[in-house]
């Protein structure tokens, strides 16, 4: 009886298959990617990149075209532009990156603004349409995660070099530009490729939420990608359940779901410290703990 609500929504309705398995897709391809996102500390960059291709995918729809060749052309302004301003202008990547999210995202909304049917349309953007996923979208996604898997694995050394540090991948023999730029090219990828699930909007929730509930336990990538890739599928399944039995946003209750692992975690791992570190303290002064504890009874 306790089971039924949490299969039957699956076994009942195709939508719901297609919506978990393009999910689980995006959580697997997100907790790659998101894992050097994590490490390499490009949160604020993967945030650009999620809504620095509004415009093109706002500029696509009214143009007939799909938002996937929007999504692309959007991303590869967006890090061309970084570069560019960054480079030729000596400002630091932050404020290059501020400047081109702002003027982007500016861009988009102006855009938007040009058509009245247009809304539906922005709030599929934003926040994805999970539950209205198709074979093709499947089919994308498989394929982009096979792009971003495949690329992280050859590149996995100097990636791994690049998040401890550009000097020692130059000094290792790998160009740390060269590196940096396939890093934010397979961020694009997934970006583009999951918008059509999640939407613009939360897709940062799955590349950072994931990643950083792994970095709380792994001291390995392999390790660090796994345990994203389990904490990203098991919110998109508890997402869709609690989208589905109270009727609320899909894409929202999946990244919601993610955040409120990675707190859990967090918790439990500072309260492990914590109980580790005074049970450490006993050890090296049990006198002076039995003492204090023998004296508290006395107040």
């Amino acid at each position: 009886m306790f089971v039924e609500p949490l299969i039957d929504p699956f076994a009942a309705n195709e939508f719901m298959r297609f919506a978990l398995l393009a999910g689980v897709l995006v959580a697997v391809t997100c907790a790659i990617a998101g894992t050097f996102v994590v490490l390499r500390g490009l949160a604020f960059v993967g945030d650009a990149l999620a809504h620095g291709v509004l415009p093109g995918i706002a500029a696509a729809l009214l143009l007939g075209v799909s938002g996937v060749v929007g999504a692309a052309v959007g991303s590869l302004v967006m890090m061309g532009g970084v570069s560019l301003v960054s480079r030729r202008l000596r400002l630091s990547g932050d404020t290059a990156i501020g400047l081109l999210f702002v003027g982007m995202l500016a861009l988009g909304v102006m855009i938007t603004s040009r058509s009245r049917t247009f809304v539906g349309d922005l709030s599929r953007i934003l926040f994805g349409e999970v539950l209205g996923v198709d074979i093709g979208d499947i089919t994308l996604q498989f394929g982009a995660l096979a792009v971003v898997a495949t690329v992280a694995f050859i590149a996995r050394r100097p990636f791994l070099l690049l998040c401890v540090d550009e000097g020692l991948a130059n000094t290792s023999g790998f160009s740390s530009r060269l590196f940096h730029n396939l890093l934010l090219m397979i961020v694009a990828v997934t970006v583009i490729a999951s918008f059509q699930t999640v939407g613009t909007l939360l897709v940062l929730g799955m590349l950072v939420a994931p990643a950083a509930t792994g970095a709380l336990f792994a001291r390995r990538i392999s390790t660090m990608i796994l345990i994203a890739s389990v904490v990203g599928t098991t919110s998109t399944y508890v997402g869709l359940l609690v989208s589905y039995h109270f009727n609320l946003a899909a894409g929202a209750s999946i990244v919601l779901s993610a955040v409120a692992m990675f707190a859990l975690c967090a918790f439990f791992s500072e309260a492990k410290k914590a109980v580790g570190k005074k049970d450490a303290d006993e050890h090296e002064h049990p006198h002076e703990h039995q003492h204090s504890h023998s004296g508290s009874h006395f107040r």
